[in-house]
């Protein structure tokens, strides 16, 4: 077990205790939807993909496994069981460095507006064996309390708990990513996105959601250890997407768990003149929730009800 401090204030210091788990399932699921940039489709670079995807493949690996019911290649099958079922190698509170690196992001530009955007993917070393996925875990509280709105009726944070919500985190948590992600892409990350609590030593992120139908995200409650006895296994089940689970009132609290996330990067710049890390340039890190495994309820974050004062 291994503490994670949610809350340092004098007065209420909590602390509460993670293990390292295991999911055991045998329910045929649909893959994590893949990470969309935000920009206009372009047939050329999607063809492109495709045939960056089909060469990595074929390159990397051949064979094609069984993961949830779903065929993926082998590699990519042993880095989803190593995030997704056992949990490893995320960042958190007081664990140790992630065996994890950001890779270098191949920034685009969309055709209008001012920024340029790129998938981030990762490379996870999984007992020397080197493998790529596009998401990353962390340590996070989920903030699924209901908001404010206006005297009119009308929500003061639009589409909350639809299409995006806040996660909070340690700030040693997210200051330990921003330098993995300077490590990796060569990128400095910038504080834009977040949200400080320099009181309680806290970060909120609002954190994206897919909202297409069968691309929600996934809401898992981890239950009692595993009958098969083995080293940090827990049983966990699914209970819906994040948001059904908004929808339900006895779940309308903020939970402590681990979150997966997919990640993109945005960078400023005009479309004649591609960024380049090692500049002023900064950029900033987008963070799209695909999957929560919930251990348990918070009652020591204080959550944002209506539009928060930023850093930035």
């Amino acid at each position: 077990l291994l503490p994670m401090i949610i809350s340092e204030h004098p007065c209420h210091q909590q602390v509460s205790y993670v293990c390292i788990i295991r999911t055991v399932t045998t329910s045929v699921l649909p893959l994590p939807p893949k990470p969309k940039m935000k920009m206009a489709a372009n047939v050329n670079q999607n063809i492109a993909a495709q045939n960056e995807q089909a060469r990595r493949i074929g390159d990397e690996d051949s064979n094609m496994v069984q993961w949830r019911g779903n065929l993926v290649p082998e590699k990519e099958a042993k880095a989803l069981r190593h995030v997704f079922d056992n949990l490893q190698d995320h960042f958190g509170h007081q664990r140790s460095d992630p065996r994890v690196k950001f890779n270098h992001v191949s920034l685009a530009h969309p055709g209008h507006g001012q920024k340029w955007h790129g998938d981030v993917d990762f490379t996870y070393d999984i007992d020397g064996d080197h493998c790529k996925l596009n998401y990353i875990g962390m340590d996070v509280c989920v903030d699924l309390t209901p908001k404010l709105v206006h005297k009119h009726g009308q929500p003061m944070l639009k589409d909350y708990g639809r299409s995006w919500v806040y996660v909070y985190l340690p700030q040693l948590t997210i200051d330990k990513v921003k330098s993995y992600a300077k490590a990796g892409t060569g990128w400095e990350v910038s504080d834009e996105g977040f949200i400080g609590d320099p009181n309680h030593k806290l970060v909120a992120i609002e954190a994206n959601l897919n909202h297409q139908c069968g691309e929600e995200p996934s809401f898992w409650d981890i239950q009692d250890q595993d009958a098969s006895g083995g080293r940090g296994s827990i049983s966990s089940s699914r209970i819906g997407s994040v948001q059904e689970v908004t929808a339900y009132s006895h779940q309308q609290r903020i939970h402590r768990g681990f979150g997966i996330f997919s990640v993109s990067m945005e960078v400023e710049g005009t479309p004649n003149c591609k960024p380049t890390p090692g500049t002023w340039d900064e950029a900033k890190l987008c963070f799209t929730l695909v999957s929560v495994r919930a251990w348990g309820i918070t009652e020591r974050v204080a959550p944002i009800v209506y539009a928060p004062s930023k850093w930035h």
